[in-house]
């Protein structure tokens, strides 16, 4: 909708709005009292279709410390979708209550749907494996306050580099500064998909290795961000079955660790960090639970302003392909799966390896070489 702005992926803000929104953070993380009635009148809905505890209850105390009030639900089964209701409407409906809208949903695209019909920001808190742009904000955060910069920085990335789409997003934003580093730690079945490789890291010049062993690169590391093996993006429960205790970081391999070395963890966790970490100074994870409500702060302020402003940038201009084409998106997790009202879109996406993409869940079409 024109006029309205909305958060889907972290490729919808700039470097410089990400540096502005983290530098707003700090700002509130150093006299939070200066911020504690920036909302008042305000009011955010978070709409949680799928499980959370953090994201949804940090984006609530947010609103909440900057002195606006939160309605939404926890659940699906606490929604009219339990009754038929289709997200699009369930998104229009809401967006007459509240001024803003966090939003997550375990289908790949349902955010993207969801703001074609939101009368107020959206912003994607995960749709099912696809993107997770503020927990990818929270990382930032927490990276800058650990290290000083966001660049010049070796990254090593553990476990489920294909399906996790925090490690998605934490690629997209930190290929952006200059002189990183990434040291990719994931068994052959769970590298990075190819359009991470082909489309976001050659294309920027980014620097990166494998690694099948945690220990054979953690003296090299600056950051190492670790991610559990996620069941629910498996079809194959065999093969989760078989990989999801392959790395677990302990005390003992913290000793070849640097001293500067900050340990990171979106969360939950399983086992792939014992607790036995948890009490060392590199470990951040539950620093990062923190900053993320400091940075959802910012990020709220950021979005209602540019609402109040009516400043939306213009979405840059490609072809849109339907079925009348020739493409049909068959990924089942995809919002147009489900939502079968919505009409199923593409765009060419990589013009060199002739890719199509469908435009809500990114599923690609074609063949890397």
């Amino acid at each position: 909708m024109k006029g309205i702005r909305h958060l889907i992926d972290i490729s919808d803000l700039t470097t410089e709005e990400i540096d502005g929104i983290l530098a707003v953070a700090e700002d509130i993380m150093r006299d939070r009292a200066k911020y504690a009635h920036a909302c008042e009148g305000k009011k955010i809905a978070t709409l949680f279709f799928e499980p959370s505890t953090r994201t949804r209850l940090s984006f609530e105390a947010a609103m909440m410390e900057l002195g606006g009030k939160a309605l939404g639900f926890a659940s699906a089964s606490n929604s009219s979708t339990t009754k038929g209701e289709s997200v699009m409407d369930t998104i229009r409906t809401v967006s007459a209550y509240a001024d803003i809208i966090a939003m997550r949903h375990p289908l790949e695209g349902a955010a993207l749907a969801a703001s074609r019909r939101s009368i107020v920001p959206v912003i994607n808190a995960g749709d099912g494996g696809h993107c997770h742009p503020t927990q990818t904000l929270a990382d930032l955060l927490t990276i800058k306050d650990r290290h000083g910069r966001l660049d010049h920085l070796t990254i090593g990335i553990c476990g489920d580099l294909k399906y996790g789409r925090t490690v998605h997003s934490l690629i997209n934003a930190l290929t952006r500064y200059e002189g990183n580093r990434f040291v990719m730690i994931s068994p052959p079945e769970l590298t990075i998909p190819n359009y991470v490789r082909y489309e976001i890291m050659e294309p920027r010049g980014a620097v990166w290795s494998h690694c099948t062993d945690i220990e054979d690169c953690i003296a090299d590391l600056d950051v190492l961000y670790m991610t559990r093996i996620q069941r629910e993006r498996f079809q194959d429960l065999d093969e989760y079955e078989r990989l999801k205790d392959c790395y677990v970081l302990n005390a003992e391999k913290m000793k070849a660790a640097p001293e500067h070395m900050s340990v990171l963890h979106p969360l939950p966790r399983v086992k792939e960090i014992n607790v036995d970490v948890d009490d060392d100074p590199r470990a951040c994870y539950f620093k990062q639970v923190e900053y993320g409500k400091f940075m959802r702060m910012a990020l709220i302020l950021r979005f209602l302003s540019d609402a109040e402003k009516g400043y939306c940038p213009e979405p840059n201009p490609r072809k849109i392909y339907t079925a009348a084409d020739g493409f049909v998106c068959h990924n089942p997790k995809c919002v147009t799966a489900v939502e079968t009202d919505l009409p199923q879109q593409f765009s060419l996406r990589d013009q060199a390896h002739n890719i199509y993409r469908c435009e809500y869940c990114e599923t690609r079409f074609g063949h890397y070489k």
